[in-house]
């Protein structure tokens, strides 16, 4: 996640933002590498600031919603066991619940 120190982003977030936005232009003409890169930014180091910045950017715009389209609206297998695991949980609490009923 960018880093902030009193209200100031920090100088190499901007600089990881802009690697960002320079692999983004090339997109989809990017390397395994390059797109790993990517992927491991948007998951693991910007924030909602950043991801907002370059969706907002008229010279990657299009690319981003390529990528985005792509690669991050989709729900992963993870997403989905947890979702499973919280329904199992609810669904459990209620059968209990019932079955302590009079």
């Amino acid at each position: 996640m960018a880093t902030q120190t009193n209200g100031a982003i920090r100088a190499e977030d901007l600089d990881t933002r802009a690697h960002a936005a320079a692999l983004l232009a090339r997109y989809p003409d990017l390397s395994e590498s390059e797109l790993g890169e990517l992927h491991h930014w948007f998951k693991r180091v910007a924030g909602p600031l950043d991801v907002g910045l370059l969706a907002s950017d008229p010279a990657v715009a299009q690319q981003y919603r390529a990528y985005s389209d792509a690669h991050q609206d989709r729900f992963s297998a993870r997403d989905i066991g947890i979702a499973a695991l919280f329904v199992a949980i609810t669904a459990g609490a209620i059968g209990i619940i019932v079955m302590m009923m009079p």
